[in-house]
């Protein structure tokens, strides 16, 4: 099957992809891994992707498809893949239904692993790094021993920028008005399906499956 999972930053959809991706024995595509790949081994998209990364620019999303679209045409994605990060928004969501149109595809299901935002705040904002070595901790999952001490060398624990609430909130609400767009068009399909992620991680994983083996 091709699968396509949504889910906001801290929803834990990059996790429940792999998981998904064993089970499935289907590749797990994230655009991410895409663009380090193709800049990496100098391919054709890769060095005109890097034209317009060099530049502080978007990567149009052309260029975007049609790496996906070299990437689902390796053996490995011939019986279906799970795609991680793309699209982002509606126009990028139809750039890749014509494009698999073209080849006489079709994404069959997107699923949405859905986090309340509260939930995600707390998830996003749990993280702590050790100043001297720089070892993550989770408030929630993998606390330290002592409060705002690192259990290798004792140095103090601090938080990044990009860890703290108001910015993580800031974050989850551009990821909204991205996304809920996107969300309503594969409803608009008929191809949405939704999963609470505030579960225990193995429950998501089941339902995920079961979810999947039903369709």
């Amino acid at each position: 099957m091709r699968i396509i999972l949504l889910g906001a930053p801290g929803a834990g959809k990059g996790t429940q992809a792999m998981t998904l991706a064993n089970s499935l024995n289907s590749p797990h595509i994230a655009t991410g891994d895409l663009f380090r790949a193709a800049l990496s081994q100098g391919t054709p998209l890769g060095v005109e992707a890097k034209k317009y990364m060099d530049k502080g620019e978007l990567v149009p999303d052309s260029v975007t498809v049609n790496m996906l679209l070299d990437r689902i045409s390796d053996p490995d994605a011939g019986n279906g893949y799970i795609l991680d990060g793309f699209p982002r928004t509606v126009k990028q969501a139809e750039a890749l239904d014509k494009a698999l149109i073209e080849r006489g595809e079709a994404i069959d299901m997107a699923i949405l692993v859905d986090v309340s935002e509260d939930e995600l705040v707390e998830r996003l904002t749990g993280r702590w790094i050790c100043r001297i070595c720089q070892r993550p901790y989770h408030a929630q999952n993998n606390p330290p021993l002592k409060q705002g001490v690192c259990d290798l060398d004792s140095g103090d624990l601090y938080q990044r920028d990009d860890d703290k609430p108001d910015t993580v909130r800031n974050r989850l609400k551009i990821y909204d008005s991205e996304t809920s767009p996107l969300i309503s068009f594969f409803e608009n399909q008929g191809k949405l399906s939704r999963i609470n992620g505030e579960q225990e991680i193995d429950q998501v994983e089941n339902q995920l499956i079961n979810l999947i083996k039903s369709k």
